[in-house]
């Protein structure tokens, strides 16, 4: 397990961090930018193009999507100061999803928190608009929950029709839950005051979606598409698939 998959925590709703504090943003924010880049076998992805994965198995990425929401900054104190709560849907098929505004308030920071996926109380709201709109095809009509992280794909090892590579991971119940809250460290200190415009690179491992707590083969399961144990797992692992490369300020 790599340095940045000790900060990872399982949450089953909202989420909560053992840090000492935590306030809420009110005043005095300033703008911060969030750039994502996603890998695969060691190389930026390329959907469409065949790589390897760390069980030597070929694979060939067509879709990769994943929601980012309720981010929090951790200060030099331990505190974690929440930010107004947003959904972001990431997909590799829109560049402008992988370029990410927010404010936060003006301060040092240490860390990052973030959830993958979208929490509980959304989850059964219905209908919703913006990164939550069902037409985005990140929600479960049948299930009535939402798609926290999506891969897609074609593998000569999946025993699945047409060799299908689906891997739909949901769900927020205790028994199955794949919400998962990860706290990322800064290589450098965030310093966010007035007039500047800090720059958070982030990078997302898609090797970790079959690696790590877990041992996922596409040989034995190439299909996930529901909540479960499997989800769960696979959401465990790709908790640690984050790791912010740089932070210019």
């Amino acid at each position: 397990m790599n340095h940045g998959a000790k900060w990872v925590v399982l949450v089953a709703g909202i989420l909560t961090i053992g840090c000492n504090r935590e306030d809420s943003v009110e005043s005095g924010v300033s703008p911060v930018e969030m750039t994502l880049t996603h890998r695969a076998a060691g190389s930026g992805l390329e959907l469409d193009k065949v790589v390897v994965n760390p069980h030597g198995e070929p694979l060939t990425i067509t879709q990769f999507a994943y929601y980012l929401s309720h981010f929090a900054l951790v200060d030099a104190s331990d505190r974690l100061v929440t930010l107004t709560p947003e959904y972001y849907l990431v997909n590799e098929k829109d560049p402008a999803s992988k370029s990410i505004r927010f404010s936060a308030p003006q301060g040092t920071y240490k860390a990052l928190q973030v959830l993958i996926g979208v929490d509980s109380a959304r989850n059964v709201s219905g209908v919703q608009s913006g990164a939550l709109d069902p037409a985005n095809g990140m929600f479960w009509s049948w299930n009535t929950g939402y798609i926290f992280a999506k891969l897609e794909g074609k593998s000569v090892v999946s025993t699945a029709p047409l060799q299908n590579v689906t891997y739909h991971i949901g769900g927020y119940k205790k028994q199955d839950g794949a919400l998962q809250s990860v706290v990322l460290p800064f290589p450098d200190p965030l310093v966010v005051k007035k007039g500047k415009n800090p720059v958070i690179a982030l990078s997302a491992d898609i090797d970790r979606w079959f690696s790590g707590k877990h041992s996922i083969r596409i040989a034995t399961d190439a299909f996930c598409m529901s909540p479960g144990d499997l989800a769960r797992k696979i959401s465990e692992n790709y908790a640690g698939m984050f790791t912010i490369t740089s932070v210019t300020n």
